[in-house]
């Protein structure tokens, strides 16, 4: 029994495809299209997914689409009408999109699917979940729990902003949930918006932001916008904001709050942008905290599931493990709108069709390497039509290469077997550095990435040695938990460096492995597993022989605003578009100093800023 899941036309968008339970592949459009965040029909990650399979549309058994547009048209006119006549110019600009698009579809969607078909409707095929049930079903249906709660926060589905499941066995059970316009994923991308950063992509940034700051705020928070009760449900109060009627987040009113104005795109990052960005993710900690706490009181579950796009607030999920009121956590990688898709098919299966599922010691997420994929012999054909000077290694000699490389301090492309599918690299579409070097952070973000010199790196580390340099002894495989460095492992500040403020402390050296330290000295683990990903294992290995630390800065292939690379071809171009000193994808090894001049390239500007 095939399933086909479908996400599309808000953002994100992306295709799954499941056989008998399992998951065959996954991935996002905006990988092929290189558009950021694309929110179009997924055609090409359908045909990928069909693809990788050998299948045609016709042998697909089921189409599930991740929400129901009919369910989110009410809540839109429900919206509009109860703050009537407020918001009359933001209805003007939804309401021609609605009709003209979105308020039909299931008809856009059979057309599109017949395109791919050769003409043939397949309409009597398609399916519609809601949108927070395909995010629990993600979550639940992928993990390796028999039973669990869920937990699923995110912006708005049709009316859902945060809900609660239980799931047993096959089945998916929808236990509380609260509705638009009273949102966390709402309310901390409001101060997305207010501290400069686009909503529905600079929410991690602001989450990177807020260990320079002091939260000075918090109370200010709960006392005027946020009516937190002990069990973790809440309210808004809505006189703050503008995102039900109007075309920003926040207003003057909100303004007023927090001494000024939102900060202006790009334009330099002060202390009171700092100390917001703190205030409003310890106040999210607590509110999921509180959730968290209520629903293992209340449920007796002994196992977690988070998903939706709060559910990568990797910081906030660190704290919930480390609360431990349960035994067992385990979040979607692919917890945005994205993994809708994987959920949809997911539920499609499992609720609708009532079919069993195969429990496994294991998630069934595959390391979440569930993109495509390039034989050598297509990589060598592609980098050769490219121009890429590049020698071809047996794999003993490609990781020491690699090794050499990255121990003289240079910065490696590693691009092998299949991409990733989620928010994060995982060594299969990464860009990868020493941790030891302290002028690795600085390099990466400036001359690489060309973003924020504050934004942190996250280490790769073998999963067997992770206790001996983090504070955590929980696999976390999609870098998805935040824990502190050990203690043994951190350096003595000086009185001078410990009297330094804000970004002034971005530089200074707080462990062995400075790159991948905050500067409150925690960072975002990916454990690195032999069973999931032997080459990027291997790699760990080979650089821990070398140097004695079994650690990685691992950062996703691609410069600011671009989709991780997809494509030998997207590799060479960045490549040879930025200081990245090597690359090894496949067994092809190539050296920058060995490329002809004329194939550098401008990068920096291609893609719009995220």
């Amino acid at each position: 029994m095939r399933v086909l899941g479908i996400s599309a036309f808000y953002h994100d968008s992306a295709a799954a495809l499941i056989e008998d339970g399992q998951i065959l592949s996954a991935a996002q459009e905006e990988r092929f299209t290189r558009r950021k965040n694309d929110a179009r029909f997924p055609r090409l990650a359908i045909e990928f997914c069909l693809g990788q399979s050998g299948l045609s549309l016709s042998e697909v058994d089921y189409i599930a689409f991740y929400d129901k547009p009919f369910l989110k048209f009410e809540r839109l006119l429900e919206t509009y009408l109860a703050f009537a006549p407020r918001g009359f110019k933001s209805f003007r600009t939804a309401m021609p999109i609605w009709l003209r698009e979105k308020l039909f579809q299931k008809r856009m969607l059979r057309r599109a699917l017949a395109e791919l078909n050769g003409g043939i409707d397949l309409g009597d095929r398609l399916l519609f979940a809601e949108h927070h049930q395909s995010h629990a079903a993600s979550a639940f249906f992928a993990s390796p729990f028999k039973q669990a709660v869920i937990l699923t926060l995110d912006g708005v589905g049709e009316w859902a902003t945060t809900s609660a499941s239980i799931g047993n066995g096959n089945r998916l059970e929808m236990i509380k949930e609260m509705h638009f316009p009273h949102s966390l994923g709402l309310l901390y991308s409001a101060f997305t918006h207010h501290a400069g950063f686009k909503v529905n992509s600079g929410e991690y940034k602001l989450m990177g932001l807020a260990p320079y700051g002091s939260p000075r705020y918090r109370d200010l928070i709960l006392s005027n916008l946020i009516d937190l009760k002990p069990d973790g449900s809440f309210r808004l109060d809505l006189s703050y904001f503008d995102y039900c009627v109007g075309l920003r987040m926040t207003n003057a009113k909100f303004d007023q709050l927090f001494g000024g104005p939102a900060r202006k795109p790009e334009s330099p990052i002060t202390q009171h942008d700092m100390d917001l960005a703190a205030s409003i993710q310890s106040v999210t900690e607590e509110v999921i905290l509180s959730l968290t706490r209520a629903l293992a009181a209340e449920t007796g579950c002994r196992n977690l599931c988070l998903a939706g796009g709060v559910a990568l607030n990797c910081v906030a999920n660190g704290k919930v493990w480390r609360d431990h009121r349960f035994e067992n956590i385990w979040i979607q990688p692919a917890a945005g709108d994205a993994g809708g898709a994987l959920g949809a098919a997911l539920a499609a299966y499992h609720q609708f069709l009532n079919q069993p599922r195969q429990i496994e010691n294991r998630d069934l997420m595959r390391g979440s390497y569930l993109g495509p994929s390039f034989s050598q012999r297509e990589i060598e054909s592609r980098l050769a039509a490219a121009g890429a000077r590049f020698e071809v290694c047996d794999e003993e000699t490609l990781l020491n290469a690699s090794a050499d490389s990255l121990s003289a301090g240079k910065a490696l492309g590693w691009f092998q077997g299949r991409m990733e599918f989620g928010q994060r690299a995982l060594g299969a579409r990464s860009i990868l550095a020493d941790p030891r070097s302290p002028t690795a952070q600085r390099t990466l973000n400036l001359k690489i990435k060309f973003r924020e010199s504050f934004r942190p790196f996250a280490p790769s580390v073998l999963a067997e040695e992770v206790q001996d340099w983090f504070d955590l002894d929980h696999d976390s495989p999609y870098m998805l938990l935040v824990a502190d460095v050990k203690k043994d492992r951190r350096r003595a500040l000086t009185s001078e460096e410990l009297s330094l403020f804000g970004l002034d402390r971005l530089n200074t050296v707080r462990s062995e492995i400075p790159a991948v330290t905050h500067v409150d000295y925690s960072a975002r683990i990916q454990t690195v597993h032999r069973e999931t990903n032997p080459r990027y294992h291997a790699l760990l290995r080979v650089f821990s022989r070398r140097t004695g630390c079994p650690v990685l800065v691992n950062t996703s292939f691609n410069v600011r605003g671009e989709p991780i690379v997809c494509t030998p071809e997207d590799a060479w171009r960045c490549f040879m578009g930025t200081a990245i000193d090597s690359l090894a994808i496949g067994n092809c090894f190539l050296d920058k100093a060995r490329q002809d001049s004329d194939a550098k390239r401008e990068y920096a500007a291609t893609y719009e800023l995220d």
